[in-house]
């Protein structure tokens, strides 16, 4: 994945389009899906589908609404009250029906698409601040290929008719190089190869065991994401 420095409007228009399609295939799989459904059990330890559904909700909230500080020349926090809160939201919707569950996916991933299609090149040019990062910046461009990953990753952790098998080839092909630098980085100085077993496997597994979401024989299982 580019820097935020780098990233053309080309690749912005990319990302933008392997998000929204990735919204479109997560809203298909959700049609018709019942409470039951929504209370087992996600990829994620202690996570129903319940849990994975809201985070995905108050993920898109939390971009936009740092989409619209930076169209008023502010940088806020992704999420308002920081990890904690963001936790205790998750904690206190996960428990919802079904039906207000996926209302509020669908109407928070068209709340952020909106903020997309209204930013000005003031507002791509801005910074947010993520609450997961120690207060780090993000430019506010860089956020749409975040939640393109969160959309991918999370889609297969709702263990539906989608697996990490399933990801956009597009979105595989340009975050498997971002997460080889990523892994390379949390090494010692001198390590920068991927093990040799890694290097064997097709880019859809190398990038499920780089976010944690694979386990394979003899290497060990990087931190999820």
């Amino acid at each position: 994945m580019p820097t935020p420095d780098e990233l053309s409007a080309r690749e912005l228009d990319a990302h933008v389009a392997g998000c929204s399609a990735a919204h479109q295939r997560l809203l298909a799989d959700l049609d018709g899906r019942d409470d039951e459904w929504c209370r087992g059990e996600s990829a994620l330890p202690s996570w129903t589908r319940g849990h994975v559904l809201t985070h995905l909700a108050r993920n898109a909230e939390s971009h936009a609404r740092m989409f619209a500080a930076a169209g008023e020349s502010r940088e806020a926090e992704q999420y308002e009250g920081g990890s904690a809160a963001r936790n205790a939201a998750i904690e206190s919707g996960h428990a919802r029906s079904a039906k207000d569950l996926v209302a509020d996916v669908r109407r928070t991933i068209y709340m952020l698409e909106s903020g997309w299609s209204s930013a000005t090149p003031a507002v791509w040019s801005g910074h947010g601040i993520k609450s997961h990062s120690g207060g780090a910046r993000v430019k506010i461009s860089d956020l749409v290929f975040m939640r393109w990953r969160e959309t991918e990753v999370h889609h297969s952790d709702l263990l539906a008719s989608v697996s990490f098998a399933d990801w956009s080839p597009d979105y595989v092909r340009r975050d498997l190089d971002y997460q080889v630098m990523q892994w390379r980085a949390r090494k010692p100085m001198g390590l920068t190869v991927l093990p040799e077993e890694a290097l064997k496997l097709a880019p859809h597994d190398r990038l499920a065991w780089l976010l944690g979401r694979l386990d394979v024989d003899g290497l060990a299982k990087p931190e999820a994401f």
